[in-house]
């Protein structure tokens, strides 16, 4: 399942069409692509699986404990990050920044799940910094604490940094999953795209320096 590029947060949230595919074989242009050019990762000694999602993505929300399950799992040389998107729209671009404020303010793991049945269920404005503030406040977090990491610099660059990954990796719908820097996953349901994740990991491991 796939929240399409052109579809974002409105009056309601427009679900994009499901797909599942076999997973039996792995097949360049099938199960995935290859990413041209290849991205380079933030540690060559880890292999890097990035998750592309929004808050106000409902198939997101759906593969967001299927993601935690699935990394916690995951030997020590695999590392998985979540990437928030915003497809160019400005007014999707707190969404990114609400993500970054919560892991810098140490809440990200404790309120994950709350922020997007915030943004689906509740229908919170969450885009309003001072929504985002309330909200937070009254979840638990310091709003001082939390209006000043939503400001941050650090916070900033993260969400530019976002944007520009969105960008590379010519992302076109979410959730999405990218491994390695080398390969996008393939349309299909969100378990089957762990599954191909499970098979590039190992066929990236192989490739690593002194690998076989």
């Amino acid at each position: 399942m796939k929240f399409a590029r052109r579809s974002f947060v409105g009056a309601a949230l427009v679900a994009a069409a499901a797909f599942a595919l076999p997973v039996a074989a792995q097949v360049a242009g099938k199960d995935y692509t290859p990413i041209t050019p290849a991205q380079p990762t933030e540690d060559a000694a880890k292999i890097e699986v990035l998750e592309f999602f929004g808050y106000f993505c409902p198939h997101c929300r759906d593969a967001n404990p299927l993601l935690s399950a699935w990394a916690a799992k995951q030997p020590s040389d695999v590392v998985v990050k979540k990437v928030p998107v915003s497809f160019g729209r400005q007014q999707l671009v707190p969404w990114q920044r609400l993500y970054y404020t919560l892991e810098a303010t140490g809440d990200l793991a404790r309120l994950d799940s709350s922020a997007y049945k915030a943004a689906q269920d509740d229908r919170l404005p969450l885009v309003s910094e001072d929504v985002a503030a309330d909200w937070a406040a009254q979840n638990g977090v310091d709003r001082k604490k939390f209006l000043d990491a939503w400001k941050s610099f650090s916070v900033q660059s993260k969400v530019q940094r976002a944007g520009q990954l969105e960008r590379l990796y010519k992302v076109a719908g979410v959730p999405a999953l990218a491994v390695e820097g080398k390969y996008m996953v393939g349309e299909m349901s969100f378990s089957d795209k762990l599954l191909v994740a499970d098979k590039l990991i190992a066929k990236s491991r192989s490739e690593k320096p002194g690998k076989k």
